[in-house]
């Protein structure tokens, strides 16, 4: 296992190459490598912010809320569709990560849920975007659902609200019906966990 040493990394250069929508940097610096010579690497790195994501389920009905909604990145690369099914989830904006998606569960789903648990953080594509997601998972049942969810109007989110029997969640891995990283990581989650067991 190689440890990266205290000072391995110096001269950090940013030039923002797209501020568009997030911020794409180019950085260029100098890596200490294990035998303790210096290189000049160049990379970019994608800059979107950090994200939470959550599993909501239900013990009794035996049951998970996911959603679906296009993801023109997906369509680019093959998805024929661009729809995907994914837990519910959302940038953070500035907001705590429990704060984030409570507020993320109501505006996609439509439930109002009090308790959540943080489980794991992880990077998700760390080879080229500074995202840290925290997982949660949290319970819901059916008087919890104010509204009929969607996403938030002015965020043209268009997103539909799946309920699934946790079996059918975890077929739907196998047979490459749910691709998403983030959802994958949360159903095997609960299943190593006996979450949905009594």
């Amino acid at each position: 296992m190689i440890a990266l040493k205290k000072g391995s990394v110096k001269n950090i250069k940013k030039e923002i190459l797209s501020d568009h929508w997030y911020t794409l940097n180019k950085v260029t610096f100098d890596y200490q490598k294990e035998d303790g010579a210096w290189e000049t690497q160049v990379r970019e790195a994608y800059d979107r912010g950090n994200g939470a994501a959550i599993l909501l389920y239900n013990k009794e009905k035996q049951t998970v809320v996911l959603t679906r909604q296009f993801r023109m990145p997906t369509y680019l690369n093959g998805n024929t569709t661009g729809m995907m099914i994914e837990a519910c989830a959302g940038l953070l904006d500035g907001d705590h990560p429990e704060d984030c998606i409570k507020k993320e569960v109501e505006e996609e789903t439509g439930y109002h849920i009090r308790e959540v648990e943080k489980v794991l953080e992880a990077y998700m594509s760390p080879g080229s975007v500074t995202e840290i997601l925290y997982f949660f998972v949290g319970a819901y049942e059916d008087r919890m659902r104010l509204s009929e969810g969607g996403g938030a109007a002015d965020e043209s989110e268009n997103i539909e609200v799946l309920e699934y029997p946790f079996k059918d969640a975890l077929q739907m891995i196998q047979t490459g019906v749910i691709k998403d990283a983030k959802t994958i990581m949360l159903l095997q989650y609960a299943a190593m966990h006996s979450l949905l067991q009594s």
